[in-house]
């Protein structure tokens, strides 16, 4: 089984937003549906969730031994704590770590920064459980002197925190068991995830001055929020600064800041991604998902599904099993 694709994207535009009179502020919101990890083939995934201000929780568990991929990128910090985590062959990759191969993370911590590429494929050996954690980077609930949305956090990759690991098997047990416990307490705790994750970020914290470029919590929600609802269309660079508060130079610069690349590679990258999911859904023509994803014909789409993941869409749907 082939790794999941390495993301590039096509170029954009989408019909112009008339510019927002003032910055849009940290929206207290949680991931949708779409926004969450991406495991394929999705049959055989089981989720069960729970939601706190700020906070989106899942547990996730593999119900057959078979290879699977995975894939996730967007404006929420993401925090893995692996449960049972054994496999035959694969990878793992955040962007800005080397990738990783290795066979049994049981009980290891991944932390995933707001806007960075996480994605792998595995040949388990046993059936994974894992808790995922969506945290938003403008929680209001969290002490403003912690100035949580400020931090720039680091990537991290097959970790352990007892503390941390600790306050993510509370938060676990909870939404497995939400209608006993009050939801105070999985605010409260959810609270405890966010002081634990910047303490284990500042004690990996390099010495000397750190860059400060980037977009603002804000900007970045905004402009890949619109992506995603626009993926299928070419969306004008000139759009995206305008959502921003940007001119198009100071936004091309502090958008490849934030998320490792410029935008039109990141718009392309959305595409192949949303076709990668839809290619799943085996009543879907080629043909048609070209279409669904901004594509007029199938080889346009082809050539730029083989170029971003090295095989065909057709090859890749069989490799699904």
């Amino acid at each position: 089984m082939a790794s999941s694709a390495e993301s590039t994207l096509n170029q954009s535009a989408a019909l112009p937003l008339p510019r927002p009179a003032q910055p849009a502020p940290c929206l207290d919101r949680n991931p949708e549906p779409r926004s969450l990890v991406n495991i394929s083939p999705p049959e055989i995934v089981r989720r069960h969730s729970a939601t706190w201000s700020g906070l989106h929780a899942e547990t996730v568990q593999i119900m057959r031994q078979v290879p699977f991929e995975y894939g996730f990128r967007a404006p929420w910090h993401l925090l893995i704590a692996a449960e049972v985590a054994e496999r035959d062959d694969g990878e793992t990759f955040v962007e800005g770590l080397p990738r990783s191969t290795l066979r049994n993370f049981t009980h290891k911590l991944t932390f995933v920064p707001a806007g960075h590429d996480f994605r792998g494929w595995q040949k388990p050996r046993a059936l994974t459980r894992t808790t995922y954690f969506y945290i938003d980077p403008c929680w209001p609930l969290v002490d403003p002197a912690l100035r949580f949305e400020e931090i720039e956090f680091r990537p991290r990759l097959f970790f352990f925190d007892s503390d941390l690991w600790q306050t993510a098997l509370k938060l676990k047990s909870l939404i497995e068991n939400s209608d006993s416990m009050p939801r105070q307490y999985g605010e409260v705790l959810g609270i405890a995830l966010t002081h634990e994750v910047v303490r284990i970020n500042n004690d990996a914290a390099p010495r000397g001055p750190t860059h400060r470029g980037g977009l603002a919590c804000w900007q970045q929600k905004r402009v890949t929020a619109y992506i995603e609802e626009h993926v299928a269309d070419d969306i004008p660079l000139a759009t995206l600064a305008g959502l921003a508060r940007l001119s198009p130079f100071h936004f091309c610069r502090s958008f490849k800041d934030a998320f490792g690349m410029p935008p039109r590679r990141y718009h392309a990258n959305r595409r192949i991604e949303r076709a990668k999911q839809l290619l799943t859904n085996r009543e879907l023509s080629v043909m048609s998902i070209a279409l669904e994803v901004g594509f007029s014909d199938t080889s346009t789409f082809t050539a730029a599904f083989h170029r971003l993941t090295g095989q065909t869409p057709s090859r890749y749907r069989r490799n699904l099993g």
